[in-house]
């Protein structure tokens, strides 16, 4: 992670710049730390042979495919396929969970498009959003955990399309 130039910035001005989201380069440094944070203590844990790779996992599921995650910089080909798995995952959780106070939870529609936007941003693996679609698993989530206000309609071809996963159709043959 690029470490800002300060520690805290204050400055009004500065603060009231900020180009994306609400968060200055220093309040998404003190953020991003937590993910630095547990992967120190969980690689202080002892683990059976099977789970060994748990920090691994857990630490790279903030990273993105084209390289500009945190908190290594890892691209696609880097990162474990279980990291990659686990932040679809968190992703998607993240998006459709009822629990926090300082947002709606989003529609599995909602969520599922801005999952494709991550796609098409190279944040999240395509091949994997492509499984998670194919196999409905937002679906069998949605059916366990969310409640019927958030399940709507999911065009799962259009999706496909917005993310740039589209099966191509073969050409009728010309007789």
């Amino acid at each position: 992670m690029s470490v800002p130039e300060n520690k805290f910035h204050r400055g009004e001005l500065y603060n009231l710049s900020v180009r994306r989201g609400t968060l200055n380069d220093e309040e998404r440094f003190a953020i991003n730390d937590h993910i630095i944070q547990t992967i120190m203590m969980l690689r202080k844990l002892p683990y059976p042979k099977h789970m060994k790779r748990v920090p691994e996992i857990a630490g790279g599921h903030h990273e993105k495919m084209d390289g500009t995650g945190y908190p290594l910089g890892l691209q696609r080909g880097e990162l474990a396929l279980d990291a990659r798995m686990m932040a679809i995952a968190d992703i998607f959780e993240a998006l459709t969970a009822s629990d926090r106070p300082y947002k709606k939870a989003k529609t599995l529609s909602e969520a599922l498009k801005i999952l494709a936007f991550m796609v098409k941003d190279s944040h999240v693996d395509p091949q994997l959003f492509k499984l998670f679609l194919r196999d409905k698993i937002y679906l069998r989530y949605a059916q366990a955990f969310l409640p019927a206000s958030q399940h709507d309609e999911v065009d799962e071809k259009r999706l496909l399309e917005f993310a740039g996963l589209a099966e191509v159709e073969p050409e009728p043959a010309i007789s």
